[in-house]
């Protein structure tokens, strides 16, 4: 599919028989469908459920996640996860917008364990918490290292 579609209606409507989008149906806040790949957007509150429901639709694997500063925008951090369908043959990113008032989200890693370095990774860097992650710790970063370095604010030469 070449065209672009942005927004929820417009995806809903182009592509309702679409697994991930049938699987999430309400969950879903926002979608965008560009350049051969699909975003589903859902509360922060909601990532376990619309994890469980792509899982439960046929998407298999786990690839990865990530998170990105949006500073100075609100909310200011969205958190990225890819997961593959290898009957499918697609992957489907999920995002979830973070405020920085309350920079945390449910883990993951009851669902896909794969995701434990990668959430350990995301909270040392941008100092995003994951609720009952098993071994919420530092891995990149030294234990005493003050600030998380990918956050757009944080000084270029570190804290003095």
């Amino acid at each position: 599919m070449a065209e672009t579609l942005l927004g929820k209606a417009a995806v809903t409507e182009k592509l309702p028989e679409h697994p991930a989008v049938k699987a999430l149906g309400e969950l879903i806040t926002d979608a965008k469908f560009d350049r051969g790949e699909l975003t589903l957007t859902v509360a922060s509150d909601n990532i376990v459920a619309a994890l469980k429901a792509v899982q439960a639709a046929g998407y298999n694997a786990f690839q990865d996640m990530t998170a990105v500063d949006w500073y100075p925008s609100t909310p200011r951090f969205q958190l990225s996860y890819h997961i593959q369908s290898h009957q499918f043959k697609e992957v489907v990113r999920l995002r979830v917008l973070v405020d920085e008032a309350d920079a945390s989200v449910e883990s993951i890693t009851r669902i896909w364990p794969g995701a434990n370095y990668y959430e350990r990774e995301v909270f040392d860097l941008f100092g995003i918490r994951f609720e009952n992650h098993p071994n919420l710790r530092r891995i990149l970063m030294p234990d005493d290292w003050v600030g998380h370095p990918l956050r757009k604010d944080y000084p270029v030469e570190g804290y003095r």
